[in-house]
């Protein structure tokens, strides 16, 4: 499923690539390998994936135009 952002197309490849600095960043910060830790943590600071992100606004945006 590709996802029109604005002036990009992303593919799932980019989104992964995207959500992967997130994961890294957070690797590094909390110095832990644990997906589950860093998801709960990005769940405690509210911190969505970029993919969830562009997905949303990817779904408002087309609920808007529905309108």
């Amino acid at each position: 499923m590709d996802l029109k952002f604005e002036v990009c197309n992303l593919c799932k490849r980019d989104l992964y690539s995207l959500d992967f600095v997130v994961n890294r960043f957070f690797m590094k910060l909390f110095r832990t390998s644990d997906i589950s830790v860093i998801n709960y943590c990005r769940e405690m600071f509210h911190f969505d994936l970029p993919s969830a992100i562009l997905k949303k606004r990817a779904e408002k945006f087309d609920s808007a135009l529905l309108k």
